[in-house]
């Protein structure tokens, strides 16, 4: 009898340790099991969070290319208003123009073309500005002018200065004749040389 209750008991013994191995067994699952749904949770808490950053990063980036875009075009509308207000507000002073005129538009450009031919004469004027001209001689052949009283000098400064283009040359090369108003050039005109 003894020996089947040690029998009994050992087989007892056996049983418990093999029941407490099954549930260190099943523990160690579960805590495995709980361990990888932590870190499912982890990962995907992570996942979400870069999304998150990701659709923020990308809507920040659009509202700025559309405030960069905004930006451009109210830029453009400006501008193109003001040369709308320039060029409405030039329509207009034409307009005026023509009719201080007595509605003749030819005589209301060659009125504005007389504006401009100052600018004109200066660009010319600038284009031989720097012509470095470092001394003029005037050779005098002796006979003391041409037996009209002037001298070979007087002569020549008269014939450089009428070598020029007057201002009516230079309306005519811009198209333009002016108005007898504006004088006339006279080929008899003198010019005193002291």
């Amino acid at each position: 009898l003894a020996e089947k209750e040690a029998e009994a008991d050992r087989r007892a013994e056996v049983a418990r340790r093999t029941a407490e191995t099954e549930i260190q067994k099943a523990q160690y699952v579960l805590e495995q099991e709980r361990l990888r749904a932590e870190e499912i949770v982890r990962e995907e808490i992570a996942k979400t969070q870069i999304e998150i950053a990701a659709e923020a990063e990308a809507e920040r980036s659009r509202r700025v290319a559309k405030g960069e875009a905004d930006a451009i075009l109210y830029k453009y509308e400006a501008e193109a208003k003001g040369v709308q207000q320039v060029l409405d507000a030039k329509a207009e002073g034409y307009g005026r123009l023509i009719q201080s005129s007595g509605g003749d538009a030819r005589a209301a450009a060659t009125l504005l073309m007389v504006e401009k031919i100052e600018s004109m004469v200066s660009a010319q004027v600038e284009a031989i500005r720097n012509l470095k001209i470092d001394k003029i001689t005037v050779w005098d052949g002796g006979n003391g002018g041409a037996g009209d009283g002037s001298s070979s000098t007087s002569n020549f400064v008269s014939s450089l200065v009428r070598s020029l283009p007057p201002i009516h040359d230079v309306a005519k090369m811009a198209g333009v004749e002016l108005p007898e108003y504006l004088g006339k050039v006279s080929d008899d005109s003198q010019i005193d040389v002291e």
